[in-house]
């Protein structure tokens, strides 16, 4: 951990996979480093205990959930924690006078009868929800910059959303049509034990789980929105693969003008994340796959238009503990920061 950093950081939920993959990524960062690592369950035992790996890499014992403790410790805080805790710490952390960076769902939709229909659980006030920026640092990344609250996307949200934003702001394709189609690697579903994720369960199997109830919908559906102009519906379907990392979303939607071709889609993209590091978009016919970006920031988007049906096909993926998760937390801390947002996560994917 670096002796004097621009910026201190604790993460809250650090012996889950998410809160691990921060350590990962911050141990590299050139300005920030890991002051705290913080968990109510383990307080006081070695980090080391839970995680093994990281064994005279990170040799703080576990701090408890304590604003005031973490204050002396941190200058801003990621929350690495499951739905319906963040509601209740992040503003603690808030009035202690830390920044704030939340993994958690639970403020990114800013309606709070849509949060409780879909996470089953009651909303943070209004206000709170109202002051968490939403942090999808390719399309908004500039209401990020200089925030003192960020509320981080999901992993399916981002994996979809930057692969359909584009073509649905420009009109090219009918957002009424559009269908999504992802696929999720086990560390998805986090470190908790869960009869679903045993290995035997999930080895040699491939299945579909929370059809037309998975609560990434409404997110998917509010960025869309505003790429739209107005309100948008999407059939979102998502299945657990056989793997540990790794997000696909496979996207259908129906063209505007059957006359546009895959070359001009890809002219389209190019244009629109000209200038955006971390999103690469593949050659007219070439299309990526999750391992391409294992253990990256990127998400990788390749798409062809089908002249026969006048339908797109927009497939991207992404690393979801990265670009999904602690990877994309870092690039919004860059921005919160005042810093060139690729800082400490230029690192290209393990292959194979």
């Amino acid at each position: 951990m670096s002796q004097t950093p621009a910026v201190r950081a604790a993460i809250v939920g650090s012996t889950g996979y998410g809160g691990v993959e921060l350590i990962r990524l911050l141990a590299a960062h050139p300005r920030a480093a890991v002051s705290s690592v913080v968990s109510s369950s383990s307080a006081g035992s070695s980090f080391a205990e839970a995680f093994p790996h990281l064994t005279e890499i990170v040799t703080d014992k576990l701090d408890d959930v304590d604003p005031d403790l973490i204050r002396d410790k941190a200058d801003v805080v990621f929350l690495a924690t499951p739905h319906g805790v963040s509601a209740k710490l992040a503003p603690q952390f808030l009035a202690a006078g830390l920044k704030v960076i939340d993994l958690s769902g639970d403020f990114r939709l800013k309606d709070p009868e849509a949060y409780r229909h879909w996470y089953k659980k009651d909303a943070p006030a209004q206000a709170e929800l109202d002051r968490a920026v939403y942090g999808m640092c390719e399309l908004f990344g500039q209401e990020a910059a200089g925030a003192d609250f960020v509320s981080n996307p999901g992993c399916f949200p981002t994996a979809t959303a930057l692969g359909l934003y584009p073509a649905v702001e420009a009109g090219w394709i009918d957002p009424d049509t559009i269908v999504i189609d992802s696929k999720t690697g086990v560390s998805g579903a986090g470190r908790g034990l869960a009869l679903g994720s045993h290995f035997s369960e999930v080895n040699e199997n491939f299945k579909a789980y929370k059809v037309n109830q998975h609560q990434h919908t409404p997110e998917i559906e509010m960025v869309l929105a505003r790429a739209a102009g107005r309100p948008v519906a999407v059939t979102f379907t998502t299945h657990l693969a056989p793997m540990t990392r790794g997000i696909m979303s496979t996207m259908y939607a129906t063209l505007t003008d059957r006359g546009r071709t895959s070359a001009d889609f890809t002219g389209l993209y190019r244009s629109f994340y000209e200038g955006r590091k971390f999103v690469r978009v593949r050659d007219t016919g070439v299309y990526p796959a999750t391992k391409e970006v294992y253990g990256s920031n990127y998400c990788d988007i390749g798409m062809s238009v089908d002249s026969r049906t006048g339908r797109i096909t927009i497939i991207s993926v992404i690393d979801n503990l990265v670009k999904g998760a602690a990877g994309q937390a870092i690039q919004n801390l860059n921005l919160i920061m005042g810093w060139d947002e690729t800082l400490g996560l230029e690192f290209t994917p393990v292959y194979p």
